[in-house]
């Protein structure tokens, strides 16, 4: 039976880990402040919402929330991320996509300031993850991935990780991230030639290819370590999966996230780590009174 690598300790560990970083950040005059800025009511949208609000409610960190009509200009948009930038007591953005058809999602997002771009969709975050340099932050999903592979103390030096997607929200970046935390990756997709025996021969293998049981035991070794980002309802079964069928890999893998209770049960919490960060680099750059 694999381990099961379950989000819960991990989110718990990171709020532990928060919670004087708050305090000091507070009581210095720059308590954490996380914008949502979201466009109608899709219910993927509110369900992150309701996550995020009780995440920041717990820790401490106040929410702003800006609600614009499903049918809004995008005038109206760009001037809600221009308040956002321009107000110094909110470190963090949270902007909900996909944004309505009619809307120019692009130029709003490329209209975020980057240092309040805690969720990684600005050209500069993304450059900062690329060049792994400290510009924005990366997305809180890619984020959460290693998170847990730190908790659980699974070692990136030397590992041969494979990523399964190359979308800019979870394949290219988590595949820098383990780059820079010296893994050896290799980034695959559904047109990969021979994908099971590619993903078979992988220490680490992070799964994000959206489709729901896309990997099974054909992709999987003993030792292996396997994260499963997707998400999906499954109607036969009436519950959710993961791109990788569970059921099928569990029994021939070292150690699995479980969806859900895996990666998407610690991205709020990474959503607040980066609000806390993004306040702690004000602070860093506050003048002193005293």
């Amino acid at each position: 039976m694999a381990e099961l690598l379950k989000g819960k300790p991990v989110a718990d560990a990171i709020g532990e880990d928060l919670a004087p970083r708050i305090a000091t950040c507070t009581s210095a005059g720059v308590p954490p402040a996380l914008a949502v800025v979201r466009v109608g009511a899709r219910e993927a949208d509110l369900s992150y919402e309701r996550g995020a609000t009780k995440r920041c409610e717990t820790l401490g960190i106040d929410l702003k929330k800006f609600v614009l009509d499903e049918s809004c200009t995008q005038d109206e948009l760009m001037g809600t991320i221009a308040r956002v930038n321009e107000d110094d007591a909110i470190h963090g953005c949270l902007l909900f996509r996909p944004l309505p058809a009619h809307l120019d999602e692009e130029a709003a997002c490329a209209a975020l300031d980057p240092a309040k771009d805690v969720d990684g969709i600005t050209a500069g975050s993304l450059a900062g993850v690329f060049a792994n340099q400290r510009v924005g932050f990366p997305p809180c999903t890619a984020d959460a991935c290693l998170h847990i592979l730190a908790h659980y103390g699974i070692p990136l030096d030397g590992a041969n990780a494979v990523v399964v997607g190359r979308s800019l929200v979870i394949g290219k970046p988590v595949s820098m991230m383990l780059q820079a935390a010296n893994a050896t990756v290799t980034m695959c997709h559904t047109h990969t030639r021979n994908l099971p025996a590619v993903c078979a021969a992988a220490d680490i293998l992070v799964v994000a290819v959206g489709r729901a049981r896309a990997i099974g035991a054909d992709a999987v070794n003993a030792a292996q370590v396997v994260l499963d980002v997707g998400i999906s309802w499954d109607e036969q079964a009436g519950a959710l999966c993961g791109d990788v069928d569970f059921d099928a890999v569990e029994p021939h893998v070292a150690a699995i996230t479980p969806v859900p209770g895996g990666v998407g049960s610690v991205t709020t919490a990474v959503l607040a780590l980066h609000v806390v960060q993004a306040a702690e680099r004000v602070l860093e750059h506050t003048p002193r009174t005293d």
